[in-house]
């Protein structure tokens, strides 16, 4: 048995995907399914283009996606992403809270070198934690 988490955007799945890709070193599976390629689409016309599902792999995990008009930014719930140095978990929050929403500043706790809780621009919620 394995455990997936499955984030719902507000049509900017591809654009967070891409964004851990790039800057996380997250492994995007190539096949992405778009609202358009089913056969009765039930999206909007201006939705075809938009994220039906895509996977995402960070690490071992696997986060899995889709552009939904009406989805919620994360609540409750978080992305817990645990780093091997000070500087990446410096490096990651620097570019996650760009245009975000902060809800711990990064700083020494007393269970981590480095904690930091915050909503990045897509309005997915992430931990960071540093441990020594």
């Amino acid at each position: 048995m394995n455990l997936a988490v499955y984030v719902n955007y507000q049509g900017n799945c591809e654009e967070a995907f891409r964004f851990y890709e790039q800057h996380l070193g997250a492994k995007l599976d190539p096949v992405v399914r778009r609202h358009g390629d089913m056969p009765n689409p039930s999206m909007p016309a201006e939705w075809s283009n938009k994220v039906l599902h895509a996977r995402l792999q960070i690490g071992s995990t696997i986060l899995m996606g889709a552009d939904i008009p009406h989805a919620e930014p994360m609540r409750s719930a978080y992305l817990t992403l645990f780093v091997d140095a000070e500087e990446e978990a410096e490096r990651i929050y620097s570019l996650l809270t760009e245009g975000g929403n902060v809800f711990m500043e990064l700083q020494q706790t007393p269970f981590a070198n480095r904690f930091a809780m915050l909503r990045d621009r897509f309005g997915t919620s992430w931990m960071l934690l540093h441990q020594p």
